[in-house]
């Protein structure tokens, strides 16, 4: 799947694959038709922002890439998560955001799977893919935050569910972002512990290098309950960019465990 180059595949359905070639040149000289801006964003809106033709537009050249870049991307994002996008960007959501903009639709669209780290173990990886329905939500995103760092503004998608081999405990799968990472009180605390950079975990969604919070010490407990997991069952990265993602194992939970409350959350 591609998020703009950063996609590995985007599945247009189970027996074909569309993949990125060399983008082709296009004449510089005017606009017309389909490379008209405008029109673009008039074709998106007819048809809800499908993510799957977005990525595929993005594909054609470096022009559809450049286009995606600088408004698509963007729009996709504000339409499909308004209340999202405003509480990240601040009043004005045409303006910049970290990682970018198509690093956040990446995020509200990609569930990136999962692999061994220094501290969690999988007998193989989980491949990525892209997520049906996602939910966001500010008040989960609290639970992943360190008691010094609840004033940050996190929000956290529902772990999406994953069959491991072997074990009765199944693979959640789960990502974030931040507000502001550069002035958050969790970078500061990061920065202030010395916590190292990770040498081998990239972000899946912009790339960037990662401190992992288990590393730091700085996984509050609250975060497993959260899940639904065991304490010390789960493994999460913050990239210096403010995206989150992380691996967790599961553990059954009873309907009267489960929080069902979606009045902060942006189903996407």
């Amino acid at each position: 799947m591609l998020l703009e180059g950063k996609f590995s595949v985007v599945q247009m359905n189970t027996n074909r694959r569309f993949r990125f070639n060399q983008p082709s040149r296009l004449p510089s000289s005017g606009e017309s038709g389909i490379e008209n801006e405008r029109v673009l964003v008039l074709v998106f809106e007819s048809i809800s922002w499908n993510i799957h033709t977005l990525c595929a537009i993005a594909s054609l050249s470096r022009r559809f890439c450049a286009i995606a870049r600088r408004i698509l991307w963007r729009r996709l994002c504000v339409n499909r998560a308004p209340g999202m996008v405003a509480a990240l960007s601040g009043s004005d959501p045409s303006g910049r955001i970290d990682g970018g903009w198509h690093a956040l639709a990446k995020l509200m669209f990609f569930c990136a799977g999962g692999e061994s780290t220094r501290y969690f173990n999988l007998s193989q990886p989980s491949p990525g893919h892209f997520a049906c329905e996602s939910r966001f939500s500010k008040t989960s995103g609290r639970f992943f935050l360190p008691k010094n760092c609840r004033r940050d503004l996190l929000y956290m998608s529902d772990p999406c569910e994953h069959h491991a081999v072997g074990g009765d405990e199944h693979l959640g799968v789960f990502r974030g972002v931040f507000r502001e990472f550069m002035r958050s009180k969790t970078r500061e605390c990061l920065v202030r512990r010395q916590a190292a950079l990770e040498e081998k975990v990239r972000c899946p969604y912009c790339g960037g290098r990662v401190w992992s919070m288990t590393a730091a010490r700085l996984v509050p407990k609250s975060a497993a309950r959260r899940l639904g997991s065991r304490e010390g069952g789960l493994e999460f990265f913050v990239c210096v960019n403010g995206h989150l993602h992380g691996t967790c194992w599961l553990i059954p939970l009873s309907s009267e465990e489960e929080d069902d409350d979606n009045s902060d959350g942006s189903v996407i």
